[in-house]
């Protein structure tokens, strides 16, 4: 869902959607502009006329244009108040808690962030979150309590934010709180950036991202090592020496996260969907050959580069470097150490290796720049520029391509004659023949991934269970537990080891007859006719026999 309004935004279950249709066709003159909700078996439960579809950048997806109300009316109001009531949770759930252990209630998945689809990179950097500090903005979220576990996934092309939450409205609400502060952009900035899927597009949205399907680059390799990284900081326990906090994914959240990982290794491993994929770096490369002809007047191989950062991106920078003809690059990086490592990798290259105080004139003796540090703010400005001679009349050209997030150029760069900022935005008319070849692999995938949802949509569904049968097993544990205390009395003459005996017996019976219940409860439901959970402890008298 884009969002698209100043107003508080709605979650709404199924059961809900009838009722919001009919306050949405009452008041459908008061509405302008459009939001996208990818709800179509909703849309379908309140029968409300067939909306138009349009087309998604998502790959296959389609999703539904409605109206959105810019500035609600009097109706309105009592429009949202009205939906705001039908999915409000039920005050006796409230004293559930969100950390569980009072009847294990476990909520949904949702995600709120932005990609390169939805938003620019202006936008994207502001939003961004360094790796190490993953953990200390998930602990942030998951403070919040209407959300019961969180995680953070940053990278250059997308800011995700994934929660669980029983009352999804309330979470979402608590999120864009949280967004807000930490990007210092107000509503009306961020929300025409942002999307939300909740539940079972969550979970897809997530198979997706870590397989590559929602990648600027369709299936490139290292989005599924930056899901896994997710996992592991959301699995991780504190680390007080180095100061991190634990992560804050539970139950649900760890289990999306790993079958997310193990999905997109089966994904690549059964399609064809990475083969020859291309990667941001390579893609930055193949837009420096288009490029250079024009902007420097050389073709690649003969520019003089240069390479600012020494890590991951940076490596493979160089491996299309030289597969590109180019033969010396001067790499700058803040310690040494890390560069000479970088460079020993390159034996066949004549690699210069400088310190960032070099780069002033490292650039002055370079042709073609490539930025990729983790630096939060940008290394090279306009003014920087002007200052160190390019906006004079007859300096050198300059050619800076910047695959980093937060950018290390200023888009103002641009204003100089003699110089040319490209950033990863840029990439994406590199990247476009690369999704068109990729087309018939993607299908493919997608085919996979909807066994994958299955699956843990089936294990999701399992859990509510899980408190029928631990009230289950509690209340036929006190039944031997109290039949064997009283039997007790009659077997004064029974030895410790006897009594022992007794219990173990006891406890082996109890366990052979529930384990066809249990085995029942915990069984999957392809087919929709096992029992509910108010019909299993209406059976066992168990529970709340209203649930």
């Amino acid at each position: 869902v884009l969002l698209r309004s100043t107003a508080p935004p709605l979650i709404i279950p199924r059961a809900a959607m009838r009722t919001l249709g009919l306050a949405l066709l009452a008041v459908s003159s008061s509405f302008v502009g459009a939001a996208r909700l990818p709800f179509q078996s909703a849309i379908r439960a309140a029968r409300l006329p067939p909306p138009r579809c349009v087309a998604s950048s998502a790959g296959s997806d389609v999703s539904l244009a409605l109206p959105i109300v810019a500035a609600p009316s009097p109706e309105v109001e009592k429009a949202r108040a009205a939906a705001e009531a039908a999915v409000a949770p039920k005050a006796a759930s409230a004293a559930l808690g969100k950390k569980l252990g009072k009847g294990e209630v476990h909520g949904l998945p949702l995600v709120i962030g932005l990609s390169h689809k939805t938003a620019t990179v202006e936008v994207r950097e502001k939003l961004s979150i360094q790796e190490k500090d993953w953990n200390q903005a998930a602990a942030a979220l998951a403070a919040y309590d209407t959300i019961q576990e969180a995680a953070v996934l940053s990278t250059c092309n997308r800011f995700e934010v994934y929660i669980v939450a029983t009352d999804l409205f309330a979470a979402t609400r608590d999120v864009l709180h949280f967004l807000r502060a930490h990007s210092g952009l107000e509503s009306a900035e961020l929300r025409p950036n942002l999307f939300m899927l909740q539940d079972e597009e969550a979970t897809m949205h997530l198979l997706r991202v870590s397989s590559g399907l929602d990648s600027l680059v369709v299936g490139e390799g290292q989005i599924l090592s930056q899901v896994k990284a997710c996992y592991t900081h959301a699995i991780a326990p504190a680390d007080d020496e180095a100061g991190r906090p634990a992560g804050s994914a539970g139950k649900v959240l760890g289990r999306l996260l790993n079958s997310a990982v193990m999905a997109g290794k089966f994904v690549r491993a059964e399609t064809e969907i990475a083969k020859g994929a291309v990667s941001i770096s390579s893609a930055a490369v193949e837009l420096a050959v288009m490029k250079t002809p024009d902007d420097l007047g050389v073709p690649l191989a003969e520019a003089r580069v240069c390479v600012i950062g020494a890590g991951k991106m940076s490596k493979l920078l160089l491996t299309h470097l030289e597969s590109h003809g180019v033969s010396t690059v001067k790499l700058l990086n803040r310690g040494r150490a890390r560069a000479e490592e970088l460079a020993s990798l390159y034996p066949d290259m004549d690699i210069t290796i400088g310190l960032m105080d070099e780069q002033w004139e490292s650039l002055r003796q370079c042709d073609l720049a490539f930025t990729s540090t983790s630096a939060t703010g940008c290394i090279v400005t306009k003014r920087e520029l002007v200052e160190k001679g390019w906006g004079e009349a007859g300096a050198g050209r300059l050619a800076i391509i910047d695959i980093s997030v937060p950018r290390n150029v200023e888009s103002e760069c641009n204003e100089l004659a003699s110089v040319r900022a490209y950033n990863v935005d840029d990439l994406k008319q590199v990247v476009a023949k690369n999704q068109a070849r990729r087309r018939e692999k993607v299908l493919e995938a997608e085919v996979l991934l909807r066994d994958k949802l299955a699956e843990f949509v089936s294990w999701q569904q399992s859990l509510k269970y899980v408190p029928a049968i631990s009230q289950l097993q509690a209340k036929y544990e006190a039944v031997r537990a109290a039949e064997v205390a009283k039997a007790a009395k009659k077997l004064k003459g029974l030895s410790d080891k006897d009594m022992q005996a007794v219990e173990v017996l006891t406890k082996g019976i109890l366990n052979k007859l529930l384990h066809a219940p249990m085995s029942y409860l915990r069984s999957e439901d392809p087919d929709g006719t096992k029992a509910s959970v108010r019909q299993v402890n209406e059976m066992f008298q168990t529970g709340d026999p209203t649930n």
